[in-house]
């Protein structure tokens, strides 16, 4: 008797047959087998078939051997080498145009192509202009247009003054608006003061928007008192991380709003998240790789520098326990790049930014697995949790219907970071020398090889294809 499909798959129908191939050409376009597909029902042996762009089923890893010769233009087996779904990655700062020096669509793509992310949201700072206008926002999509080596969806801004904009940007599609509570680091995306923050979440909660947040109180916030990193670390502190959380919660609560708490770094605002979300606060937060593997105890340089700052290794502990408990979503990497010479000073005038968009998937994964979490995890963290945050059903996850992005990878293979050989424009990032575990071997964007052809990305919008 033959083996019947596992739950959630369907069988492809046959040429001719209603929802079917026309007769005489093949019916499948992929089919991708791999003894370790991660679906969210569990990692098991299956053939993912893949018909124009979409995942048409998953069926049982040696069925395909039996069905007839043509039956699909190229079939891939990976064998004991995982197949995940294509990571989302909702936080990169692509700064293009305007600072295309610092980085550009297609060198960010590219890297996120190498690294197993299928889409990025691209953040309204620090390009020039930035995404604060439906005018700025064209002007952004006209830059990245026919330079996107995966799908692309943008972030709107929330600065002062812009309160009739938030609307606008929202009905031309992109995923929500974020704004900063302390300075951005850049003049010309300035920060909400409290009542600035009340107003923007009363108008999004009109529309039912989301606001993504920049939590740090710049009350709390002091100028480093010397050049080293334990001078930096003291001047941005974990309460004024916590107490900039809390004025989110407060003003959600107060206004019905929708808040995303972005790059988590102090674990003393997990408490608060919990709190809020018993109470029925509509809030939601991610954290980043580098807060959960890299420790204040080691940091070496500046390229380690980012905003909010990597705290000490008992802080990185319970994050990984506020991410298992579900009180983050997932994790995403704030790729903040800029020039080699932006990073070569001390930690007080060095941009505070990591470079690590196609590093965080093998980051992520040797932490992990050393802490007793599996690829089912981590495809959750860093697809599927992404994906739910910004409202893309059709991405982050392994199942019929589903975009075919996906991502064969080697989770026992081990390589060492050489920074020069990555795709990002520049090669700096604090994971130079760290050997790591885990090889993306291959990526697939709607069934096609990504990133290392011409450019066939997308621009997604809210309501789909932009």
């Amino acid at each position: 008797m033959a083996e019947p499909p596992a739950p959630g798959t369907a069988e492809t129908p046959a040429p001719g047959t209603p929802g079917g191939p026309p007769p005489g050409k093949p019916e499948l376009d992929l089919v991708v087998r791999s003894r370790r597909v991660v679906t969210p029902e569990g990692v098991r042996p299956l053939a993912v078939a893949v018909r124009d762009g979409k995942i048409a089923a998953l069926l049982p890893y040696d069925s395909f051997e039996s069905r007839r010769e043509g039956a699909a233009r190229e079939t891939v087996d990976l064998g004991e080498v995982a197949l995940l779904p294509g990571l989302i990655d909702t936080h990169v700062h692509v700064n293009e145009p305007g600072r295309t020096h610092w980085e550009g669509f297609a060198s960010a793509t590219r890297a996120a192509a190498a690294g197993g992310v299928t889409t990025v949201v691209d953040m309204p700072l620090n390009a020039l202009p930035p995404t604060v206008s439906v005018a700025a926002l064209e002007i952004k999509r006209q830059a990245a247009e026919g330079r996107c080596h995966v799908d692309v969806g943008f972030w709107g801004g929330a600065v002062p003054g812009n309160e009739g904009e938030l609307e606008p940007l929202h009905r031309a599609g992109v995923f929500g608006v974020k704004c900063f509570l302390s300075p951005s680091g850049v003049d010309e995306f300035p920060a909400l003061d409290r009542a600035g923050l009340r107003e923007a979440l009363r108008t999004l909660a009109s529309f039912d928007g989301l606001m993504i947040v920049h939590a740090e109180d710049p009350a709390l916030l002091t100028d480093p008192p010397g050049p080293a990193y334990r001078d930096f670390l003291a001047s941005r502190t974990a309460e004024a991380e916590r107490r900039a959380v809390e004025q989110v919660v407060e003003l959600a609560a107060e206004t019905g709003a929708r808040a995303h708490i972005v790059h988590v770094s102090s674990a003393s605002c997990l408490d608060v998240l919990r709190a809020a979300r018993r109470n029925g606060v509509r809030i939601s937060a991610e954290t980043c790789p580098h807060y959960l593997t890299l420790t204040a105890e080691e940091v070496s340089g500046p390229a380690y520098k980012c905003c909010p700052p990597i705290r000490e290794a008992a802080n990185r502990d319970a994050l990984w326990r506020g991410l298992a408990d579900g009180l983050l979503m997932g994790v995403v990497s704030d790729h903040s790049p800029s020039p080699p010479d932006l990073k070569a000073s001390d930690f007080a005038a060095a941009w505070g930014g990591i470079s690590s968009l196609q590093l965080g998937l093998p980051v992520v994964w040797t932490s992990a697995r050393e802490r007793g979490y599996g690829l089912s995890e981590v495809a959750r963290w860093m697809a599927e949790g992404p994906a739910a945050l910004v409202g893309l059903p059709y991405k982050g996850a392994i199942r019929p219907g589903a975009d075919a992005d996906l991502v064969a990878f080697d989770p026992e293979r081990r390589f060492t970071v050489d920074a020069a050989a990555l795709h990002h424009r520049h090669p700096v990032t604090p994971y130079d020398g760290r050997t790591l575990t885990g090889v993306v071997v291959r990526t697939w964007l709607r069934g096609r090889p990504a990133g290392g052809g011409a450019p066939r990305g997308r621009l997604l919008t809210r309501k789909g294809i932009g």
